[in-house]
């Protein structure tokens, strides 16, 4: 083996080592449980007579003179696929994977890996003469090789479509020695596109992504003349083209259709993603091609991450994301000493619903807690309580715990700089990010993140019932969002599997060594963008790729938009906004089976229904946010509330309306209270349920203690108890008084609910004792 060839392979041999290894992992088996289907697919159609039936994989290649077919195979040296990376990049890492799973990896040589990159900043300026000055030294073996047929491309921005069967067919085809990709847009210098030559349809620039030809040639053509490293490769290309000598000399030309090379900037509009079967691919409907490669030239990369999440055997159709599993971990329930240690990053930077759940489902998640450290900021002095509490009942369980409190008037941006230095001080393997508006309800989510082996990834959330996620799909130019056309696809899981999007937000894990890295390191301070569009847009100007995954449901994102902490338990007023977890905190854990087959109303009266619908948290509440707000009335006829200024039976209350409760308690009569009214009081349907007159009564010996007997003015009427007789008061209940029946031992948050006028005459039993506290609701007047 030749010194060059030995050189090459300890370089491949090291990029995979470090490819396969990351801090995140550790000792436990790698989990590729889908690595058998990445197999070359042998789909060439010869028109040399040679024999379809081989099993084997092949190459084609041709004499330079003779120009005549034969098959090889793929082991030989015929062919050479040179790349130039520098560093181990995850556009690079896509580029590897799509070599391998089209059975050629074998045949791919990278050059520069390791090595100072001398090119420029090329995704902003002219440059990448370097890879030039690369690819023409490891030639220099091939120089005199007649035979030997030479791919070079980029590759952190470039994937392959196809096995090099169909590649070198499709080059076969050009009748040319050299191959160039094409692009509309004349690149470094535009004042040359007077010089290139016209053609009738097609894109009529050089672009130097994507090259196919003989080693003699590109040898040639390489040592035209010297190129500085911090030259523009393309404009180095360009000119070799623009020479008529040069180009007539090796048969030079441009694959204008993009038969074989689809460059996307200034091309995004001419393809589409397609299925054929079980497979991917990209159909250029411009000219009618399918290309076999695909690069990302200029800013369309986003479009190549969102290409290159089907493309290459990503995704299918029938089996979902096959791409998951690359380098996908398993981390071991019975050895816990093994985790990698994580740091759990807090954010609370402005009032949040729910924010005791929030910490709740940081707790109950299945990851060791001797291997993780807690960093929490806090930005909200209302949340004090919630914080302290949890800290005090679980902050001894974590490895460590650092709070940053309102008073230390830390902002968001130097907060989430101070976590990550936390991060690398406690040796970190994982920086995992979360804001409080993050609801874990998957209580795997934090493991199964890790065991997903990414840079960074984040688990897909979305607001119930809500088209708003935490990832966008895709952006404009200038960075802001912009649907993909499968965002609804992704978020309704019709497609599930790991995503590389241009946008992630409230949620996500990354590795800590793109954080130790300064090249790499997380912005959240980028002009005046706020932290988390920063975040993104640092990360695609780096190249870093971000993941969603909805490869499992992960949990959901409340909504803080409405919530006012000026209120007496703000979070009982969040049932329009984050109803899920409204029903979670507040409805009885028994409602639902009062809808069960076979259940049987509770009837402790005639036409009188029992139903457990709130619970004692509800009702404490808002028994709390009556007496804060202490406004009750005096129990005579006057009152100013209603419209006529009279109240025929009159109790000492508390409307909704004066608490701003109202709209809440109607939706809540709609939602909860109609569908057990219909169970019960058949052949009645009034959707929505109306009511005037929904008050909290409250009886007391020295106050008013009883009520005389009435009827409602409704078609039915409820009351539910909101504290528990023979605790918090004595005597009290109602009774029935044409049926001389009476509940006396009501429970908390249970309903009861009867006929308002005609039949169910009632009076409140006298309260002797304590204080007896009641919801009432007259429904449909």
């Amino acid at each position: 083996m030749a010194k060059s060839e030995i050189a090459h392979l300890l370089v491949f041999v090291g990029l995979f080592l470090s490819y396969v290894s990351s801090e995140i992992q550790f000792e436990t088996c790698n989990k590729n449980l889908k690595r058998d289907r990445y197999v070359s697919r042998n789909n060439v159609n010869s028109s040399c007579g040679c024999d379809e039936s081989r099993k084997a994989p092949r190459i084609i290649t041709w004499s330079n003179k003779k120009r005549k077919c034969s098959f090889m195979n793929i082991d030989n040296d015929d062919v050479v696929v040179f790349t130039v990376a520098t560093n181990d990049t995850d556009g690079f890492r896509r580029y590897v994977r799509s070599a391998r799973v089209n059975g050629f990896d074998d045949k791919l040589k990278v050059l520069g890996f390791g090595e100072v990159w001398k090119g420029g900043n090329v995704r902003k300026y002219a440059g990448g003469g370097h890879k030039v000055n690369l690819f023409k030294k490891a030639l220099e073996e091939y120089k005199d090789d007649t035979e030997k047929i030479i791919i070079f491309t980029d590759s952190y921005d470039l994937v392959f479509l196809s096995d090099l069967d169909t590649i070198l067919e499709k080059f076969k085809e050009f009748d040319s020695r050299i191959l160039f990709s094409a692009e509309s847009n004349c690149w470094p210098d535009k004042s040359l596109a007077s010089k290139y030559p016209s053609v009738a349809r097609g894109k009529r620039f050089l672009n130097s992504g994507g090259i196919i030809g003989f080693a003699t040639d590109l040898y040639s053509i390489l040592s035209y003349r010297e190129i500085e490293d911090s030259d523009d490769d393309q404009l180095f290309f360009t000119h070799i083209y623009l020479d008529p000598e040069l180009r007539e000399k090796h048969k030079i030309k441009l694959d204008h259709k993009s038969e074989i090379f689809q460059n996307l900037y200034g091309a995004v509009a001419d393809v589409e993603l397609r299925f054929k079967g079980n497979d991917a691919y990209l159909q250029n409907t411009a000219y009618n091609t399918v290309p076999l490669v695909v690069h990302g030239n200029g800013i369309s990369k986003i479009v190549l991450n969102y290409l290159g999440n089907y493309l290459a055997q990503a995704w299918s159709p029938e089996e979902g994301c096959l791409n998951c599993w690359d380098d996908a971990i398993e981390l071991p329930k019975n050895k816990p000493e093994n985790y990698p240690v994580i740091l759990i990053a807090i954010f609370i930077e402005k009032p949040m619903p729910f924010l005791e759940e929030f910490f709740e489902k940081i707790y109950t998640q299945t990851y060791p807690k001797s291997k993780l450290h807690l960093f929490i900021h806090n930005h909200v002095p209302y949340h004090k309580d919630v914080i302290d509490n949890f800290i005090e009942k679980h902050g001894d369980e974590y490895k460590s715990v650092k709070k940053i409190l309102p008073d230390d008037r830390i902002d968001e941006v130097a907060a989430r700089n101070l976590a990550m230095d936390h991060c690398l001080l406690k040796k970190c393997s994982g920086y995992f990010s979360i804001d409080a508006e993050a609801h874990l309800d998957n209580e795997h989510t934090l493991r199964l993140l890790v065991e997903q082996q990414r840079g960074i990834v984040a688990p897909l959330l979305i607001r119930p019932f809500k088209a708003w996620s935490n990832f966008w799909g895709a952006v404009t130019d200038d960075g802001f969002y912009a649907r993909s056309s499968d965002y609804m696809q992704i978020i309704h899981n019709e497609r599930r599997g790991l995503w590389n999007v241009p946008f992630i937000s409230s949620c996500y894990l990354i590795n800590s060594t793109i954080i130790r890295n300064k090249e790499t390191r997380p912005s959240y301070s980028e002009g005046d963008l706020d932290p988390d569009m920063a975040f993104a847009s640092a990360n695609r100007e780096r190249l870093i790729f971000m993941y969603v995954s909805n490869r499992l449901e992960f949990g959901h994102l409340v909504i803080p938009d409405s919530f006012d902490t000026s209120l007496t338990n703000p979070d009982l007023y969040q049932i329009f906004d984050n109803k899920l977890d409204w029903e979670k905190r507040y409805i009885h854990e028994n409602y639902s089976k009062n809808f069960e087959e076979g259940q049987v109303p509770i009837q402790p009266c005639p036409d009188v229904y029992w139903f457990p619908i709130i619970n004692t948290r509800m009702t404490k509440e808002m028994i709390e946010i009556m007496e804060n707000f202490g406004q009750w009335s005096d129990g005579s006829n006057k009152d100013s509330r209603l419209r006529d200024g009279y109240e025929n039976v009159p109790t000492r209350d508390i409307h909704m309306n004066q608490v701003n409760f109202e709209r809440q308690w109607l939706y809540l009569l709609k939602e909860y209270v109609r569908p057990l009214q219909e169970l019960v009081f058949l052949g009645y349907y009034h959707d929505p349920p109306r009511s005037l007159m929904n008050f909290v009564v409250r009886y007391r010996p020295d106050e008013q203690p009883s009520l005389r007997p009435h009827h409602d003015s409704s078609t039915y009427t409820i009351n539910i108890a909101l504290n528990k007789a023979g605790v918090d008061y004595e005597g009290g209940g109602c009774r029935f008084i044409r049926y001389d029946c009476a509940v006396t031992d009501t429970k908390p948050g249970w309903m009861l609910m009867h006929p308002g006028r005609l039949t169910h005459y009632h009076e409140g039993l006298i309260v002797t004792k304590g204080t007896r506290y009641i919801m009432i609701s007259f429904v449909d007047p």
